[in-house]
């Protein structure tokens, strides 16, 4: 059983700061690829970056030199640095992972989301 389970959202002013953490338990063996995406209410979950195992990183233009995606793959985790943060990027942030369970066979799997609320 594998579980991705994402921490540090929480209420923050503009202008400020939030590290997002995304750690991967369970029968892992590795984790591949991984993303952030975020879903405001009302809206389609968005994607905003996302770190390949061996490190290169995209992402969407309305994040893009605000957050920073890393990875600690000895720790089975994905983080993700918001700065600057807007009223806009309010939302719940969901992690995902392309999960190596044994060898030839993985699958990807979701967080349960981590509300971010960015409000004075």
């Amino acid at each position: 059983q594998v579980q991705l389970v994402e921490s540090g959202g929480g209420l923050v002013q503009p202008g400020g700061s939030l590290r997002l953490s995304c750690v991967a338990s369970g029968s892992v063996l590795n984790i591949g690829d991984c993303g952030w995406y975020r879903q405001a209410p009302g809206d389609q979950r968005e994607f905003l970056a996302r770190i390949t195992n061996g490190g290169s990183t995209t992402y969407t233009d309305s994040v893009k030199g605000r957050f920073t995606i890393s990875r600690e793959n000895t720790k089975k985790t994905v983080y993700l640095q918001m700065d600057s943060l807007r009223v806009e990027d309010t939302a719940v942030y969901y992690c995902t992972c392309r999960v190596l369970i044994a060898i030839g066979i993985s699958y990807d799997y979701w967080g349960q989301g981590t509300q971010v609320t960015v409000s004075s």
